[in-house]
């Protein structure tokens, strides 16, 4: 099989395999975050950073939720990197953030962080700060979906069925799942663009 059907049959795969039930409670989740003026602050590292500020955007014009995440600010990510260092730069931001128990700490990441092997403890301590704040907690991941998975409210686990090709999986079902969320009737206020258009 050619590598562009194998990886398309992976993804077909994918979505048979996801637990749509998860994504639902997920999607009441962030209704009740909303209905109480709670502030949703995603976070991750790599290509996961890059679906976060995708989200931002997306939850603040689409469905009216005051959204963050700390890797929008390089200069203020970086500083905090070069002078505390790696592990704590999520949980000091949150903390100037005034993270309170409104609030909902959303982990995009593949593995969803391990102490033991080392691999993003900063979303480990982000989500232990957020345990002791007393906020919500949920994640897309990958994997066996880490320490995220362990601690989270609510966490969607995209499936694993190619070892070889986890990481971009799971990176591309963060924003599908990420645009079903905003899509969704329970969640979306504000029209998009091009649908308005069509409409008209």
């Amino acid at each position: 099989m050619i590598y562009s059907k194998l990886h398309l049959s992976e993804t077909i795969e994918i979505i048979k395999k996801i637990d749509t039930k998860k994504i639902e409670n997920m999607v009441n989740l962030i209704l009740n975050i909303k209905k109480e003026k709670g502030r949703i602050f995603f976070l991750g590292v790599g290509g996961s950073a890059s679906n976060c500020s995708h989200a931002v955007n997306d939850f603040r014009k689409i469905i009216g939720i005051e959204s963050y995440t700390p890797t929008d600010n390089v200069s203020e990510l970086t500083a905090r990197i070069n002078d505390d260092g790696w592990s704590t730069i999520f949980t000091e931001w949150l903390k100037i953030s005034n993270l309170n128990s409104k609030d909902l700490i959303f982990v995009f990441s593949v593995g969803g962080g391990s102490l033991e092997k080392n691999i993003s403890p900063n979303l480990v301590e982000a989500l232990k700060y957020g345990q002791s704040i007393g906020c919500k907690l949920a994640g897309i991941v990958g994997r066996d979906g880490g320490y995220t998975n362990k601690v989270a409210d609510v966490c969607v686990l995209v499936p694993t069925v190619n070892e070889k090709t986890t990481t971009p999986h799971t990176e591309a079902f963060q924003a599908v799942i990420c645009h079903l969320i905003i899509s969704h009737p329970k969640l979306k206020l504000y029209e998009t663009k091009w649908e308005s258009v069509s409409k008209k």
